[in-house]
């Protein structure tokens, strides 16, 4: 799967929401900025990517994750 197409697959799923995702084929670094974010614990900000990418991690497609959230405030 290449990046690209995990970014699309998060944006769809969360609305205004920013992502850069970076690849070496079944690793992924995914970096996600938005007001979404904004209130969350740590975790629960996880839980929001892991969330979409749930499906594609079960089947093996997606081996491992780094993810980094920010709020649009946090990421300047």
């Amino acid at each position: 799967m290449q990046a690209s197409e995990v970014e699309e697959i998060i944006k769809q799923q969360i609305e205004k929401v920013e992502v850069k995702v970076q690849s070496d084929g079944s690793h992924y670094q995914v970096i996600a900025i938005g007001d979404v974010f904004s209130g969350l614990s740590p975790v629960k900000k996880q839980q929001l990517i892991y969330g979409c990418l749930n499906k594609h991690i079960m089947d093996g497609t997606i081996h491992a994750v780094i993810i980094k959230t920010y709020t649009p405030e946090e990421w300047l």
